[in-house]
């Protein structure tokens, strides 16, 4: 669908995004835009986040927080 057309019936093509289909919208024949609904995020608790954070990442013993391994014994950057 060219920009134009999309311009006017911009209601009708939302009400199909919210239908879960996705709109390509054209300019010159080329796809410029896709319009398509926004899926809301689900709402997280602070409990899910204390969870995530209580499970930390994984680091390496041999690493050090200072970046040794990206320096040579003369300091200077490997």
């Amino acid at each position: 669908m060219e920009v134009a057309e999309a311009a006017e019936r911009l209601d009708e093509l939302i009400d199909l995004a919210l239908r879960d289909d996705e709109v390509v919208v054209c300019r010159g024949g080329n796809p410029v835009a896709v319009i398509m609904a926004v899926r809301k995020a689900s709402q997280a608790t602070i409990d899910d986040f204390l969870a995530l954070a209580a499970e930390g990442r994984p680091t390496s013993n041999d690493l050090t927080s200072n970046h040794d391994d990206l320096y040579d014994e003369n300091g200077l950057p490997t």
